[in-house]
């Protein structure tokens, strides 16, 4: 991130999501490749950090970590409300926030990979996870934008099972 911050002549604002934000926020154990971000703004800034940090660029080959903007998520309803900064002050003008309350992989209920599941469930050790308020947030935040609802209740309702257990 401070290469990329580096190279800004302008604030720049990151939402990530994934396994990146998991592993900086709570030190999931596990190595990730991405940094998924939601959001980029100014929008127009996209194509730029696809360039200079994406999969396949210098940087990427540098560091082994790419940049990727995630456009297949759905995400609950005013998350942006529920922001917080990932590095406060580390950074000139990359700022880089994360969705708490919701949770970075609580997004990801479309895929449900194996991967995505040791993810949360790894979160629920490692956070207080008040699995009350993720079945509301889905229900009230983002069911209603889903597609195949049917698919979607049957994931969440054995994230619920898998968590009340970990």
């Amino acid at each position: 991130m401070a290469a990329i911050d580096a190279t800004l002549d302008h604030q720049v604002v990151l939402h990530c999501i994934g396994g990146f934000a998991i592993a900086m926020l709570y030190d999931l154990p596990r190595p990730t490749v991405d940094v998924d971000c939601l959001s980029v703004i100014p929008v127009e800034e996209t194509a730029s950090l696809q360039s200079l940090a994406g999969g396949g660029s210098a940087l990427h080959k540098e560091h082994g970590v790419y940049w990727r903007h995630v456009r297949i998520v759905t995400v609950p309803e005013n998350y942006q409300d529920r922001l917080l900064p990932m590095f406060p002050g580390a950074f000139r003008r990359l700022a880089a926030f994360w969705p708490r309350s919701a949770r970075p992989r609580a997004f990801q209920t479309r895929r449900n990979s194996a991967r995505d599941r040791e993810d949360v469930k790894f979160l629920a050790r490692s956070a207080p996870l008040d699995l009350s308020v993720l079945e509301s947030r889905f229900q009230s935040e983002l069911r209603p934008y889903l597609a195949n609802t049917d698919r979607h209740d049957l994931t969440m309702r054995l994230w619920l099972e898998m968590l009340s257990g970990a």
